[in-house]
């Protein structure tokens, strides 16, 4: 399973949070991965104009404004696709088998169907509603002690 989603949205949170811009190599401490990744994913990051370095200073800041990102769009950006596709079909469907030879259309139709319910759900969230979900959890944790 690929991760690149995952781990854009927690680069993101921690640069959209942190007072000072953030290197790859703290970011990666916190993603638990390699700072070569996390270049990778923000390469793919910088490319969508989602963040910005700056001559002379190490780190990296958020563009827009975590209101204005929505995950939708943090998925476009590391996958480098404006459709997400979540599912596949199966190559070879024996067109012999009266199965074979009606699933193709099927199942492309329940996916497209399937997908484009995910891009709007991803739509529909931001990097914000994120932030707010962790504040949230943060706060209950301290309520708890």
């Amino acid at each position: 399973m690929d991760t690149k989603f995952s781990s854009a949205i927690h680069t993101l949170i921690l640069i959209s949070e942190s007072e000072k811009p953030l290197t790859s190599e703290e970011v990666a401490a916190s993603v638990g991965t390699n700072a070569s990744y996390i270049r990778k994913i923000i390469g793919l990051l910088k490319k969508r104009d989602l963040i910005e370095s700056r001559r002379g200073v190490s780190g990296f800041t958020l563009k827009p404004k975590a209101e204005e990102l929505s995950l939708l769009h943090i998925y476009q950006a590391v996958n480098e696709t404006e459709t997400p596709r979540i599912l596949d079909l199966h190559q070879n469907p024996s067109d012999e088998c009266i199965v074979g030879r009606h699933i193709r259309p099927v199942l492309t139709d329940l996916f497209t169907e399937v997908e484009d319910a995910f891009s709007r759900a991803l739509a529909e969230k931001t990097l914000a509603d994120c932030i707010a979900m962790i504040r949230k959890r943060i706060s209950a944790q301290h309520s708890d002690c």
